[in-house]
């Protein structure tokens, strides 16, 4: 099998003309080995959206930081939601985890948008259908487990990135532009990530419908030292 590295990026932006994104995305180390991306959309607009992604976010990265498997933290965060909010707000969460416990990439969707995974040359959606947190109690993940391999890519995305191009009528094919992008050579997840948002944004003319948030984790072979390391871009506004 070799060794392997993980690389992860994150591209966000928010709604055109609003001071907050309603979107939140963190990434923390699992205590037996890997890591996971927590992402999550609060379902309302602005500030409000914004407690709520964090609430969701900062209860899932907790409860895998102690060690709790993915679809019970998940569950956790939407019971957790559903009792602090009364069933009226709801919160799209997506988990990545690569947990070298197991040797697999695991994806927890509590998202009706669809997941994009890759591997061998072939790129399929995972589109059970999947169900937001918080409206109901005991509300469970569809989760995903695959064995980690060189090549393997996974994308998800906040449904921002569905609802781009509305106005004009056109919308993106998300799992044609990420085909179209593996068949060059091995892109990086950064260049994933920023292409589909600047596809997005176009779409869009610039003025994004809807804050966007993307995450894409790829599995490399492992190229020289041991370091571990994490670069992150946040333009501050003056």
């Amino acid at each position: 099998m070799g060794n392997m590295e993980v690389h992860i990026a994150v591209s966000k932006i928010r709604k055109y003309a609003t001071s907050n994104s309603g979107d939140s995305v963190e990434v923390v180390e699992r205590p037996q080995g890997g890591v996971s991306v927590v992402m999550a959309d609060g379902q309302s607009s602005g500030r409000g959206a914004k407690s709520v992604a964090n609430l969701v976010v900062r209860k899932v990265i907790a409860l895998l930081a102690e060690g709790v498997r993915d679809g019970a933290a998940a569950r956790a965060a939407s019971d957790s939601l559903y009792t602090e909010r009364g069933g009226k707000v709801s919160a799209t969460l997506n988990i990545i985890s690569i947990d070298q416990q197991t040797n697999t990439m695991v994806i927890t969707r509590n998202n009706p948008a669809p997941a994009v995974i890759a591997l061998h040359g072939e790129t399929r959606l995972l589109n059970e259908p999947s169900q937001p947190i918080g409206l109901y109690r005991g509300t469970r993940p569809v989760i995903s487990e695959i064995t980690l391999e060189t090549g393997l890519v996974a994308v998800v995305f906040t449904d921002g990135l569905m609802h781009a191009g509305e106005r004009s009528g056109e919308r993106l094919d998300i799992l044609d532009c990420i085909q179209a992008m593996l068949e060059e050579e091995s892109p990086s997840p950064q260049f994933i990530a920023d292409s589909l948002l600047e596809q997005a944004l176009m779409l869009d003319g610039n003025r994004p419908v809807d804050d966007i948030s993307i995450v894409a984790v790829s599995v490399a072979p492992a190229i020289g030292d041991e370091i571990r390391r994490m670069t992150v871009r946040l333009p501050l506004q003056s």
